[in-house]
């Protein structure tokens, strides 16, 4: 597959050049005393970053520029590539398509066993290989796969698209003008009023639900109702699929998994549930793979509550 490479927007350009090596991000200048009078708070995610001139948020994908927040991410591409749609995973969404899958750089949380660290827990100065794709260009790609390669249109994964979520959405409302699907791998962490710009070109979503508890959701950057909120709110408009790492101390709980379950099912037991096996990964390697075992006593206690559950990497 060859790539056109495009060149940043206009409107990105003016406001980053010339200062990306003086950004400095929200998380690591907490106590840095902000006496610039030009602000803006992003409206993105709950950790609602408030940043100043030169200043990136938590997730290294947004600067403030002149009292306006700009998605850095736009249209940078780290990772593309033609996957069967049951990868993302998406089971019971168009089984048998191919789906032309994009990702750029930064996350909004900073689980310490991500599996795409390397792009998700970078900002615009790393080490990645890059290419540059506007929403047009990525929407005429995928209409060409759509003829040829049974692909069925963009998802949009890897690390947290939703934090460049002017790309998600331009590039979206092509995709479906277009005749194709848009699917989204998130974790959800995303505030309402987002996800309900969103929703009208969404087609399908997979959504991380990483533990079951609002201590587990803090000590990785989330916020736990944040998540539940955009379940419940994706379900209602779009096809949605969960999935949730087993990893042992945080999130392999059977009792939690009971209520897990439970909770999924008062929204609807048709929504499928995908429970995967943890490998050691980027800072957590001091645990082992999660217990076969276990994964069959979990997948069989929310089966007690769904329909569908599926277990995955094993």
């Amino acid at each position: 597959m060859s790539l056109t490479v495009a060149s940043t927007p206009a409107n990105l350009s003016e406001f980053i050049s010339g200062n990306s090596s003086d950004t400095k991000s929200c998380d690591d200048s907490k106590d840095a005393v902000d006496t610039s009078s030009a602000y803006a708070i992003c409206p993105v995610c709950p950790h609602r970053c408030r940043l100043s001139d030169g200043q990136t948020g938590l997730c290294k994908a947004r600067l403030g520029r002149n009292g306006h927040i700009i998605p850095v991410s736009f249209g940078t591409l780290t990772a593309i590539a033609l996957d069967p749609i049951e990868k993302k995973p998406l089971t019971r969404f168009m089984p048998g398509y191919r789906i032309l899958s994009v990702g750029g750089f930064g996350c909004n949380m900073y689980c310490s066993f991500c599996q795409n660290h390397d792009i998700s827990q970078v900002g615009i100065d790393g080490t990645y290989r890059t290419e540059q794709m506007s929403p047009e260009e990525l929407c005429e790609l995928a209409t060409e796969l759509s003829k040829s390669e049974h692909n069925a249109g963009v998802a949009y994964t890897y690390n947290e698209p939703l934090i460049s979520y002017e790309y998600v959405l331009g590039t979206a409302k092509l995709v479906k003008k277009a005749g194709l699907v848009n699917a989204v791998v998130t974790n959800g962490n995303i505030n309402q009023e987002i996800l309900t710009e969103l929703l009208p070109y969404i087609d399908a979503m997979n959504i991380d639900l990483k533990v079951f508890s609002k201590e587990g959701y803090r000590m990785l950057g989330g916020d736990f109702e944040t998540v539940k909120a955009f379940i419940q709110t994706a379900a209602r408009s779009s096809h949605i699929e969960l999935t949730t790492l087993v990893v042992p101390g945080l999130s392999d709980s059977e009792e939690d998994m009971k209520n897990e379950a439970e909770w999924i099912a008062g929204i609807d037991p048709d929504i499928p549930l995908h429970i995967t096996r943890y490998f050691p990964k980027y800072k957590m390697t001091d645990r082992p793979p999660t217990d076969i075992s276990l994964m069959h006593r979990l997948q069989d206690i929310a089966s007690s509550y769904l329909k569908y559950v599926y277990l995955g990497n094993v």
